[in-house]
């Protein structure tokens, strides 16, 4: 499915039922996590998902993507631990904030590990397919930590990353 217009998210209809579905799929997701639970996480998520880390232009698209940045960001921080401060849920999809924090081991988008604890903060935007009935990836907004721009050949011929 075409990401849908802001429109057309908008305009979507809440209903006990859905709120019940996204908080319902959005724990799923929380608790696999937590687990380290990869084929639960990929349960919770469109086929053609996208992970992205926005200011940075970094990509993972679909299943596999999805499981790269997992595996890549649970290898260089196995203890990672997401503090929620925030959060929204609606049929538009889920929005958290959290507080971070993690012990950097192994290199992560080319930085390398310092072996120390790393504290950050993140919101981070699930955007509900209401096809599907799952998220269609994670928007990742981070401060509080220096991350590197992703290559040049991650983004498209505009700019911009690819959609």
């Amino acid at each position: 499915m075409p990401d849908p217009t802001v429109l057309e998210v908008y305009r979507r209809e809440v209903t006990p039922e859905l709120y019940r579905d996204v908080r319902e799929l959005y724990k799923k997701h929380s608790i696999a996590e937590d687990a380290r639970d990869l084929e639960g996480l990929m349960s919770t998520l469109t086929p053609e998902c996208v992970y992205e880390l926005v200011q940075t232009g970094h990509r993972w698209e679909g299943h596999d993507g999805a499981r790269r940045f997992y595996t890549e960001l649970l290898t260089a921080f196995p203890d990672i631990v997401f503090s929620l401060t925030d959060i929204v849920i609606g049929p538009q999809g889920v929005c958290e904030e959290a507080d971070v924090s993690a012990t950097h081991v192994a290199p992560w988008l080319g930085i390398e590990p310092t072996g120390e604890l790393v504290e950050w903060k993140v919101v981070i935007w699930f955007p509900w397919d209401p096809e599907d009935r799952l998220f269609r990836g994670e928007r990742v907004y981070v401060s509080g930590i220096d991350l590197p721009p992703a290559p040049a050949s991650a983004f498209s011929g505009h700019g911009l990353p690819a959609y």
